[in-house]
């Protein structure tokens, strides 16, 4: 028995607009024959431009607050305003995937570049900080592992940063991942990390702890070795999920273990200026954040995503790009801020 759609009469389209199903052609009113051929106009839709702009004629290409600071304040040459001591820097937040790797790539080699010695931590056992700098980062390589674990001296597993004079990076292998098992019988295991920095901070202006997307005993080493937290958050309905119990942690650490631990900056990521819920996330963690969130949003970006497949950060990977533009900014203001501006407690916080 032949299965298939009913054969339509007086050769009209079968329902799903497919040709009739035999041989004969579909019957073409005289009028449609001759009606001219109208060309298809494409809708207009959002595309990634060479320059990586995000196009859009409906909406601003950034949120406001940060268009309003880019017009009044642009990102100033030459060497930035360096700290009177060195500020130890964790970028943590629990969440993956909220560009705390990605922004503490681009915000290190920002400030490199303007005259600052920088050193970045990976404390990830992922390790892409490390391939974003194109660090060496294979099994055996010495790395930070060796550090926490062996008590090596930092200096001698931070590698400088190809093309970015200033900068060094500690990589992570793939032993970190079990480095928090070996960690756990160890004295000390909280400051092994901190003991480590201190003995070189007097070298560097800045240092960046890259934490892992987790609240175990590598980003408690990160936050009792950092003076500051800087917590990226994307510009997404679940950007505050996950973030009292960072906050509280913090608190925890603070009380305990490194009394001098505050939030210093928030970053707002990915942001996307098309989307009214961009927006409203945005103004939700400045109006309860108040001066820790930087004027600067780092929006969405192509450039951004393509950069660490180059080994690259997007500020050598395309300096004109909008993305870099904005870390820029966002690092010019983190240098011209007081490490204790805005600083900020866990209280008052939504659970």
């Amino acid at each position: 028995m032949e299965v298939g759609w009913p054969r339509p009469a007086n050769g009209a389209l079968s329902p799903l607009g497919w040709p009739p199903p035999n041989d004969e052609p579909a019957e073409v009113s005289r009028e449609t024959e001759l009606a001219p051929s109208t060309p298809a106009v494409e809708p207009q839709v959002s595309r990634e431009t060479e320059d990586d702009e995000l196009v859009d004629i409906t909406e601003p290409a950034t949120d406001p607050a940060t268009a309003a600071a880019a017009a009044t304040s642009p990102v100033p040459t030459g060497t930035w305003p360096l700290p009177t001591g060195p500020r130890v820097v964790g970028v943590a937040n629990q969440k993956g995937g909220v560009g705390k790797t990605t922004s503490t790539v681009n915000l290190a080699v920002a400030l490199a570049q303007h005259g600052a010695r920088v050193l970045v931590v990976d404390l990830d056992p992922q390790g892409n900080t490390s391939t974003a700098f194109s660090v060496e980062h294979r099994e055996g390589t010495p790395s930070i592992y060796d550090v926490l674990v062996h008590g090596r001296p930092l200096t001698e597993v931070a590698a400088p940063v190809e093309g970015v004079p200033g900068l060094r990076c500690a990589p992570a292998t793939i032993d970190l991942a079990g480095a928090e098992i070996e960690l756990v019988s160890m004295v000390a295991r909280e400051t092994r990390l901190a003991k480590a920095i201190a003995a070189v901070d007097g070298d560097y202006d800045y240092v960046f702890i890259d934490c892992p997307p987790s609240l175990g005993l590598l980003t408690v080493n990160a936050l009792v070795a950092a003076r500051e937290v800087l917590i990226p958050i994307q510009c997404e309905f679940y950007a505050l999920e996950g973030l009292s119990q960072l906050l509280r942690n913090i608190e925890l650490v603070r009380a305990h273990l490194n009394p001098d631990l505050h939030v210093s900056t928030i970053l707002l990521t990915m942001f996307d200026a098309r989307t009214r819920l961009a927006e409203q996330v945005a103004d939700e963690v400045r109006n309860h954040f108040g001066p820790v969130v930087l004027t600067e949003s780092i929006p969405r970006s192509v450039r951004i995503s393509e950069a660490p497949g180059y080994g690259q950060s997007v500020m050598t990977y395309d300096p004109a790009s909008r993305g870099a533009r904005a870390y820029a900014q966002a690092a010019y203001e983190l240098a011209s801020r007081p490490a204790t501006a805005g600083a900020r407690t866990t209280e008052g916080t939504p659970s």
